[in-house]
């Protein structure tokens, strides 16, 4: 507070006390405490007798210090190391520079705190988007539990879909999770498909049977790209975790555990049979995924649209637009670059 404030501050504080206010209360209307009042008078309200410390610590380092800190931790054996990787090993070899906040501090202050070694350089990116115009050219895959009639113990539903038809075109209940059982089945449905080496992608999360050897070796030997989603990020794969979803919300989903792995492969049948042939699927404009990805969706779609148009001659004034579209959804997009908020939630609603 400048000679000039404190003046009228002193000014301010008697007028109200002339006026019947206390003193103190004045005091604490303006800020200042009482003592702090009567010193200004004592000074005359001029000069501001206080003041803070004139140097730093005694202890502090010293430049030459602070810059032998930087130099080794920016050296070749030790740039890839945190400070408290750093510090005991110099230890070790018979050095103490500082200790090992105070490491911390100058290197913060530095700006050389940020990606020491290289799980600091990972990044959490989306993976990368991929298009499928028609069947077979991008699937997705994943596992879920199965409950079993023993707690603890669950069956295995290994489950592969076309991302374009949301044709289901593979699966398998199995006892454990394992990548070799998944390699068989992948090698199943690219055998069924007819797939050929080059055309397909096969998305997944990032599981041990998704990233095992064996599946990776059977991907490269049928020539089927991988792809993979973040860690923990069950939205980059919404495709599967959806029709996970249309499982066990289906009416047929039993509402007890399954007695035995044959139960569940039984099960699991009549679900694909249903799902494939019966399930009018929302994102693909009501059609069955087995229609859209044999190519008879165009004729159902247009013999739709002709009923609608007929239906609005017949009776004009109760249609206030154009029919309902039924075009085909020419384009299936998985882990779009500029992800809508809503497309997970619509991805998931709609099987």
């Amino acid at each position: 507070m400048s000679a000039e404030d404190r003046e009228t501050a002193t000014e301010l504080v008697e007028q109200a006390v002339t006026d019947g206010a206390r003193r103190v209360a004045a005091c604490a209307i303006l800020g200042i405490s009482l003592r702090t009042l009567q010193r200004w008078k004592a000074d005359g309200g001029v000069e501001d007798h206080r003041h803070g410390p004139t140097g730093g610590p005694a202890n502090a380092l010293s430049q030459q210090e602070r810059a032998l800190v930087v130099w080794i931790a920016s050296s070749p054996q030790y740039r890839d190391l945190p400070p408290s990787q750093i510090v005991p090993k110099l230890a070790d070899a018979g050095i103490y520079v500082a200790s090992e906040t105070s490491f911390y501090r100058i290197l913060r202050g530095e700006k050389l705190l940020h990606h020491r070694g290289k799980a600091a350089e990972r990044t959490n990116r989306r993976p990368a988007q991929h298009v499928a115009n028609g069947p077979n050219q991008v699937w997705s895959w994943d596992i879920t539990y199965l409950r079993s009639a023993v707690r603890g113990r669950f069956y295995y539903l290994y489950l592969i879909l076309d991302v374009w038809s949301r044709k289901i075109v593979g699966t398998a209940v199995h006892e454990i999770e394992d990548n070799e059982l998944a390699a068989q089945l992948i090698r199943e449905a690219a055998r069924c498909e007819q797939i050929d080496p080059g055309t397909l992608v096969l998305h997944s999360d990032n599981g041990g049977p998704m990233k095992g050897a064996t599946m990776l070796a059977t991907l490269q030997w049928l020539g089927i790209m991988p792809s993979f989603s973040r860690p923990r990020v069950s939205n980059d794969n919404a495709f599967s975790e959806s029709l996970f979803g249309t499982a066990k919300s289906w009416p047929g989903y039993p509402s007890k555990p399954f007695e035995n792995i044959e139960a569940a492969q039984q099960w699991t049948a009549g679900f694909v049979g249903w799902y494939n042939n019966e399930h009018l699927h929302s994102g693909i404009r009501f059609v069955t995924p087995a229609d859209r990805h044999c190519g008879r969706e165009t004729q159902i779609l247009e013999n739709r649209k002709r009923v609608y148009e007929v239906a609005r001659a017949q009776n004009p004034s109760r249609w206030s637009r154009e029919v309902r579209d039924w075009t085909p959804v020419e384009q299936v997009v998985l882990n779009p670059e500029k992800l809508n908020r809503e497309y997970g939630k619509q991805e998931r609603k709609s099987a």
